[in-house]
């Protein structure tokens, strides 16, 4: 331990009767700032340390070289990386100090958001998920673990306040002890920014528990609104990272969240623990390339969400492997050959027997296809001419003709999944074929235009139809473009040389250089990419550990989706089933998970509200089960004031029911002091309200928006799923029942609040909300 640890140490029970407790606190807070103050400077040390070696290996002149060049980039990678880590945690860099006693003396360590250490490598700040750290979340009045806990809050880089946590009552006595009001009350208590911050250092018992399970396995974390499942989701991603972080560091992590601007909300969370390696992705973006929008149809979205629509999609690849309705008469330069319809059923009877995907199963259907026709005009043309000779330059003659190639496409195309799914969707014949098992009504309701936008439905299935076709690179698509980009390269190349001779000296090329080789030269330097931007680039990548939140609402197509992410069904997986807003939320975990892992999953619950207030919890508790929804209510840890509701008249419309709206979120804005407000709403009312609130509130709202970076933003359920806010406004509740996804819908958005609820509502409310008298 350090010299200043061994002073603060030493100093902290040096209190008298003499003291006055004033005098008391200003000698501990003078020797935390101290030592806090040693911290940020090897924190700066060490940043200003790394940006020097990374501009060194950036001015490294590694010639013509490509592997020195490798080697650079791996090593400007690293010291990035390092660099992003420590410019991260600036913010808090320490917030506890964890004191034990035992046989061989007392040790003092401070908790921080990394682990620092001096230049001769005596350790300064112990990261937050050592196990030497664990006793600072773990230890309670009933287990006090043996140790003396402290907090420190700090205002930028100084300390501002102690607090001590008595876990032991004899403690109450020793000068060195300092209480407040408490650090997770104060927090709590806090105003909201419009971006999730870490609880690392109000961590409690019950998560620490959860943060630091064993990696293996799926751990379902349950819990109500406000007890910190997103948080503790967040945390345990770090933590495995840090603990795990050889078998993690090549596969990598991935989280899930239920929409973008979710993961807006929550993206600052992770860096600021030290972690910057992790692929986050929504639902709508698990396929590479593509964006989802919402599926508006209920009905559509539960189709579409059935575990059978794997069948579906096998249907819809068979039915691109056709047999022609009869024999076909080709001309290949002057020869004239019959395609038979048997003979095109054998190679597809053949090419469906290698097991393939079916864009690689295509070199054998074409391989076969070619080879009986090449054999069947060449003993038509040794007969017609009487000799028997070798023909073997039939199969190329007729892989060139445009009538064969043409007959085998029809019979066997390459396609992409976007393709297969768009087409699947848009041609009846298609439509009625794969979903033979369902009704009319069903496939008329599935039918649009193939130009329609992809759905975040229409995922899962784009990533099944990429399973069962393969990469076009094995129909030799992709190959024939890459040949055409290399040899335009190559004719670039050539003109470059011819004017550049003088210049090459420059790139450190010596000798005899060709197009070539220059060709070459330029794809070694194109950009490469991180582990995380390959992961998020690559459906097939395989991620050592999978965060899934909001996971109620995950639809069996979508679980189906993530397992194939995560072959070793390693999971966090997080939500509330009270929740479930969707038309295909699950009503257990069991059925959730059952499909895929059957009992074999860890069921833990966070009991402790810290968002809501007891009031706020207890309204939307009473609205939900009043519906018929079983609800778990979580005990919240502050009473709050009880929600305003206000009820117009039956006949009030829009208009009147947007003025009171306005005017009652101007109120909140004024109440809060600078807190977010939070109007949710029905999601055909978004961009009207976000216009009246905007001519009101000009500068402050976002109507609509999937950044929450205003003081104000109007927003569908949906959208608020895992947010939170200092007032929420609802608007028309029953609305919200009605057009989007029922009660649950409701149930969060009354559970957003962390200090207000106000409701506004015209005719019938809701049961369990009555106007406030």
């Amino acid at each position: 331990m350090t010299e200043v640890a061994n002073t603060t140490r030493s100093l902290a029970g040096e209190g008298t009767a003499e003291t006055t407790p004033s005098e008391r606190v200003e000698r501990q807070l003078k020797l935390e700032r101290d030592y806090v103050r040693v911290l940020y400077s090897r924190l700066d040390d060490l940043r200003e340390e790394k940006s020097a070696e990374l501009a060194k290996v950036r001015r490294t002149d590694t010639g013509g070289n490509h592997q020195s060049r490798s080697e650079r980039d791996a090593f400007a990678t690293h010291y990035e990386d390092r660099l992003a880590q420590l410019n991260s945690v600036d913010n808090r860099l320490v917030f506890g100090r964890l004191d034990t006693t035992g046989e061989d003396g007392e040790h003092t360590r401070y908790i921080g958001r990394i682990g620092l250490a001096t230049e001769d490598h005596q350790r300064l700040m112990v990261d937050w998920r050592a196990r030497e750290a664990a006793a600072f979340y773990q230890a309670t009045g009933r287990h006090p673990m043996g140790v003396r806990r402290r907090h420190l809050i700090l205002d930028g880089r100084e300390v501002s306040a102690i607090e001590d946590d008595v876990l032991d009552p004899e403690m109450l006595d020793d000068d060195g002890v300092l209480q407040g009001e408490g650090a997770l009350l104060a927090a709590l208590n806090s105003k909201r920014t419009g971006r999730m911050t870490d609880i690392v250092s109000t961590i409690q018992a019950e998560q620490d528990r959860i943060i630091r399970a064993p990696l293996p396995g799926v751990h379902v974390v349950q819990g109500g609104p406000g007890t910190g499942k997103t948080a503790v989701a967040l945390h345990r991603a770090a933590y495995l990272l840090y603990e795990h972080r050889e078998r993690l560091r090549k596969s990598g992590v991935l989280i899930v969240g239920p929409s973008s601007s979710f993961l807006w909300y929550i993206d600052r969370v992770l860096p600021s623990l030290g972690e910057t390696g992790v692929v986050m992705s929504s639902l709508a973006d698990l396929y590479p390339g593509v964006h989802g929008v919402p599926e508006r149809d209920r009905e559509v979205v539960r189709i579409k969400a059935d575990l059978h629509m794997a069948e579906v999609v096998r249907q819809a690849v068979r039915d691109r492997q056709k047999v022609p309705a009869q024999d076909q008469v080709l001309h290949a330069d002057s020869y004239e050959v019959v395609l038979p319809r048997k003979l095109v059923r054998r190679a597809r009877d053949k090419a469906r027997a290698t097991g393939k995907p079916h864009n690689e199963a295509r070199g054998t259907f074409v391989k076969i296809v070619l080879r009986d026709l090449a054999e069947s005009l060449g003993e038509d043309l040794n007969k017609r001419s009487g000799n028997v000779m070798d023909r073997s330059y039939l199969v190329e003659d007729l892989r060139q003709s445009p009538e064969v190639r043409k007959a085998i496409n029809l019979c066997w195309l390459p396609l992409s999944p976007e393709t297969l799914v768009r087409q699947l969707f848009a041609k009846r014949r298609y439509l009625d074929s794969a979903f033979r098992d369902y009704s009319a009504r069903e496939r008329a309701l599935l039918e649009r235009p193939a130009d329609a936008p992809l759905t975040v439905s229409d995922v899962p299935l784009l990533d099944e139809a990429a399973e069962l076709l393969g990469d076009l690179e094995g129909a030799g698509v992709r190959i024939t473009t890459t040949e055409a980009e290399r040899a335009k390269a190559t004719e670039n190349a050539e003109k470059a040389l011819y004017n550049m001779h003088q210049s090459l000296e420059d790139v450190g090329v010596d000798g005899v250089v060709t197009a070539a080789d220059l060709t070459a030269f330029n794809e070694e330097a194109e950009h490469r990419m991180t582990a995380v931007e390959a992961a998020h680039a690559d459906r097939t990548w395989a991620y050592g550990h999978v965060v899934v939140d909001e996971a109620q609402e995950l639809t069996p197509m979508q679980w189906r989706v993530l397992m194939r992410r995560c072959p070793m069904k390693s999971f966090t997986v997080v939500g509330d089933i009270a929740q479930g807003g969707s038309a295909s939320a699950a009503k257990s975990w069991s059925a959730a998970l059952g499909p895929f892992v059957k009992d074999r999953f860890e069921l833990d619950e966070l009991t402790v509200n810290y968002r809501t207030p007891a009031a706020i919890a207890d309204a939307a508790v009473a609205v939900a089960r009043a519906a018929g929804l079983e609800i778990s209510a979580p005990k919240a840890v502050r009473d709050g004031e009880a929600p305003l509701v206000t009820g117009l008249p039956q006949s009030a419309g829009d208009e009147s029911l947007t003025q009171a709206v306005v005017d009652q979120t101007e109120a909140e804005v004024d109440a809060v002091e600078g807190g977010l407000v939070a109007v949710i709403a029905a999601e055909h009312r978004i961009g009207a309200l976000g216009s009246a609130l905007s001519e009101r509130l000009p500068g402050k709202v976002g109507a609509g928006m999937r950044r929450i970076d205003n003081q104000v933003v109007v927003l569908s359920p949906w959208d608020a799923k895992g947010l939170e806010f200092d007032s929420v406004v609802l608007v028309q509740p029953a609305e919200i029942v009605d057009d989007d996804d029922g009660v649950g819908s409701l149930y969060v958005a009354m559970t957003r609040p962390t200090q207000r609820l106000r409701v506004i509502g015209s005719g019938e409310l809701p049961e369990g909300l009555s106007p406030s008298s």
